[in-house]
């Protein structure tokens, strides 16, 4: 069974960044959507970026809220990790990052639209 584990989290002052990390136990990137979640207190889940995986081959990143450009997703196919780069880092940030598998090539910012997850990192911003 598919297993997603994400790391890299912590406590970090306003302004700082962070690079957070999902490997999944098998490669499934070049057929199925991977994407970054994260939920604060009190809070519902929403989508932060997703890697879409093209059909025939290749790969787009596609980024599910408005980060300002603070956001930057990319993939390492060898190490089979997705990584989100936060810069920047705001109070507002903090919350629990979950890497997720789509059932779908593309993507998507529903959660109903994954089906793996993994435990989540907690990101906590404050100074």
């Amino acid at each position: 069974q598919l297993r997603l584990v994400e790391s890299g989290g912590g406590l970090v002052q306003p302004g700082q960044s962070l690079r957070l990390s999902c490997v999944a136990s098998e490669f499934i990137m070049d057929n199925y959507a991977m994407a970054w979640f994260r939920q604060a207190p009190g809070k519902e889940r929403e989508g932060v970026s997703c890697i879409a995986a093209i059909p025939g081959g290749g790969h787009t990143t596609l980024f599910l809220r408005s980060g300002e450009g603070r956001f930057a997703t990319s993939r390492d196919n060898d190490k089979k990790t997705m990584y989100l780069q936060i810069n920047s880092l705001k109070p507002e940030d903090t919350a629990t990052y979950y890497c997720a598998k789509s059932e779908h090539y593309f993507c998507s910012g529903s959660m109903r639209d994954y089906d793996n997850w993994g435990q989540g990192t907690q990101v906590t911003v404050s100074s």
